[in-house]
């Protein structure tokens, strides 16, 4: 069976049309819709079976936690602990946009949608059709990016149904991608004040640095 697609104006978001997104994650489907790098995939964290699909989806190993999709900065603190200024630093600077940041999970995430490694990865991405999904639906939505392991990562909707239309029940069409390089992914929960980059993406290390080491 192919998968449903949707188109959603990138910049001005349909309400209907979020509305209808957000009717589906709460259903526990999997949903495909564009971010600011590549298109991901998209479903309600708290629901274990729709968590489990993304893995079966993507033949992801299990050990590999989840990135999330949240629409600001206060809805990180609702989802971590013991974070500290480094956050606020990165994500004035960086937030909305490709930047992934890493920190200790919260109580209200599952374990095994950290994967059972007791972090998360979180960012606020600079596109409104998610920004609006999260918005609407009251929670943070899966990042992974909607495409096999291996495969390349998508820029716009026809790569996704190319690649998985036969195992997601919804495409969104919001035309292709702003960027085609990954998030930069920084690892805040090391402790005692230590972070990491784990890759360099969109964002160069030494901007990183600039903020974290002022």
């Amino acid at each position: 069976m192919s998968a449903e697609i949707l188109r959603v104006h990138p910049d001005d978001p349909q309400a209907d049309r979020i509305d209808y997104i957000v009717s589906c994650l709460r259903k526990g489907d999997v949903v495909a819709l564009p971010t600011d790098t590549f298109y991901g995939l998209a479903v309600d964290p708290v629901n274990l079976h729709a968590v489990e699909r993304i893995y079966q989806i993507k033949t992801r190993q299990k050990h590999k936690p989840l990135s999330l999709l949240i629409a600001n900065v206060s809805q990180a603190y609702e989802l971590a602990r013991d974070t500290d200024s480094r956050l606020d630093k990165l994500a004035e600077k960086f937030w909305p946009g490709p930047l992934t940041i890493i920190v200790q999970a919260g109580t209200k995430l599952p374990l095994r949608s950290t994967a059972n490694t007791g972090n998360v990865a979180l960012r606020v991405p600079d596109a409104a059709i998610p920004r609006a999904v999260v918005e609407r639906f009251g929670l943070p939505i899966t990042a992974t990016s909607a495409n096999l392991r291996g495969a390349s990562e998508c820029t716009h909707a026809a790569c996704v149904r190319d690649q998985i239309g036969d195992r997601v029940p919804l495409i969104i069409d919001g035309g292709p991608t702003a960027r085609s390089q990954p998030t930069t992914i920084v690892d805040l929960s090391l402790g005692d004040g230590r972070w990491e980059i784990l890759r360099e993406g969109a964002i160069p290390t030494h901007e990183i640095v600039m903020v974290l080491e002022r």
